[in-house]
C-alpha cells in the first residue's frame, strides 16, 4: 500500500461537542482533508509545538518524552496514521536507536505532537485517506456530492471558520495588553489561552 504525506493544516474547536477538537491534516500533493477528533490537552501540546514563541515554564508529557529520547538517542524517524476502525484512528511511532528500527504503538493525538517536537514527516496509507479523507468547499454542489459528504464539508468548514486561535474577546486589546496577557498565561499554564492571544498578536 502507498503512503502519503500529510501536513497540518490547523486546529479547530468543536461547536457541538465540549472540550473536542478536530485537528485538520491536509495530503502534500493534493487538495483532501483528514479531519481527527482529539482531546483538549492534545490539541494544547500540539498548538504549543506549531506556536514557537510559547515556551512552557515545565516540560509537558510530550516535551518530556522528547528529552528523555534525546538523552538516550532515541530518534523518531516518522509517524504512520495505519488504521482507521469504527471512526478511531491508529497510528505507529518509527523509532531508531543506534540503527536498530522499532515500531511503536501511540494514539493518534500523542504520535502527531511528537512528530512535530521531532520534526517528523506524518504519513497515512492511501486506503485511509480514500476512505476518510475530505473536500472541503465554500459552497459544495449536491451534485457533486452525496448528503453525508455535503454534511461534513459544512461541520468541519464551520469549525475552522471558528477555529480555537481565533477569539473576538482579545480584538479589542492593545499590543502591551495582550503581551501581558500572554505571559500571565504562559505563567499559568493556560497554553490553550496563550495560544489564542498569540494568534491575535501575530495578526497586528
Amino acid at each position: 500500500m502507498s503512503l502519503v504525506r500529510l501536513n497540518i493544516k490547523g486546529i479547530s474547536y468543536s461547536q457541538t461537542q465540549n472540550g473536542a477538537y478536530a485537528l485538520i491534516l491536509n495530503e502534500v500533493d493534493g487538495d483532501r482533508k483528514l479531519p481527527i477528533v482529539i482531546g483538549a490537552f492534545e490539541a494544547q501540546s500540539i498548538a504549543i509545538a506549531l506556536e514557537k514563541e510559547i515556551r512552557p515554564p515545565r516540560p509537558l508529557t510530550h516535551d518530556l518524552f522528547k528529552n528523555f529520547s534525546d538523552r538516550f538517542a532515541i530518534v523518531v524517524k516518522q509517524v504512520i496514521i495505519h488504521k482507521l476502525v469504527d471512526g478511531v484512528f491508529y497510528s505507529s511511532l518509527i523509532c531508531e536507536r543506534d540503527n536498530i528500527e522499532e515500531i511503536i504503538d501511540a494514539r493518534t493525538s500523542d504520535a502527531i505532537a511528537l512528530a512535530l517536537r521531532f520534526q517528523a514527516p506524518i504519513f497515512t496509507y492511501k486506503n485511509i485517506l480514500d476512505k476518510a479523507g475530505i473536500y472541503l468547499k465554500v459552497n459544495p454542489k449536491k451534485d457533486e456530492q452525496d448528503d453525508d459528504s455535503i454534511l461534513m464539508d459544512e461541520l468541519i468548514a464551520e469549525e475552522i471558520e471558528t477555529a480555537a486561535f481565533g477569539d473576538d474577546i482579545y480584538k479589542d486589546k492593545s499590543l502591551e495588553e495582550l503581551h501581558n496577557l500572554l505571559d500571565e498565561a504562559v505563567a499559568n499554564e493556560d497554553y490553550e489561552t496563550a495560544a489564542k492571544i498569540r494568534d491575535e498578536i501575530s495578526k497586528r
